[in-house]
């Protein structure tokens, strides 16, 4: 089964593009010259959100480096030793919703201590993989549109973040009988 999931999935990206030629072409779309007039649309985009991904990343670089990560962690150990979720993964979930790299760099770091088959090391995967960079997510696209109001999309957002922190412990835990 596992070998069947890893050959769909090096020939989905194939299939994807291959299949987006051969409809262009029924079509009659030139899609060479639509690739290249939507980049073409795509890169003032990506300088706009240049600034607002500035932001995020000092913001987030500040977070880590001031030791205001460290010390929420301190205040919240407690807690989570109390509903059975291991301390490793906070910092993860913390990041999540802010920096894609930063939680990436947290779920190694989890990987290289406890190893990928772990019980931490399956609850960091199923993180990562339910989880979003909300916070980044709507800097940069709020952002990119001038979106100033950003009401009920961060509550939600980091709703959906902790939900996805409570499901994987939960998941894992099931899924692997533990």
């Amino acid at each position: 089964m596992m070998e069947w999931i890893n050959t769909l999935s090096e020939w989905a990206l194939p299939i994807v593009v291959a299949s987006i030629l051969v409809i262009g072409h029924f079509r009659k779309v030139p899609v060479y010259e639509t690739f290249v007039e939507g980049a073409k649309e795509g890169f003032p985009t990506a300088i706009k959100i240049i600034p607002h991904l500035v932001a995020m990343m000092v913001a987030v670089s500040v977070f880590r480096e001031s030791g205001a990560l460290d010390m929420l962690l301190r205040l919240l150990r407690p807690v989570f030793e109390v509903l059975s979720i291991p301390v490793e993964i906070i910092p993860m979930a913390l990041l999540r919703p802010i920096s894609g790299s930063g939680s990436s760099a947290v779920m190694f770091d989890i990987f290289q201590t406890y190893g990928p088959d772990s019980l931490l090391g399956r609850i960091a995967s199923v993180l990562q993989g339910s989880s979003d960079t909300t916070l980044y997510v709507l800097t940069v696209y709020f952002g990119s549109v001038g979106i100033r109001n950003a009401r009920y999309a961060v509550k939600v957002g980091l709703l959906s973040d902790l939900a996805a922190a409570i499901f994987s412990v939960l998941v894992v835990y099931w899924v692997f009988d533990l």
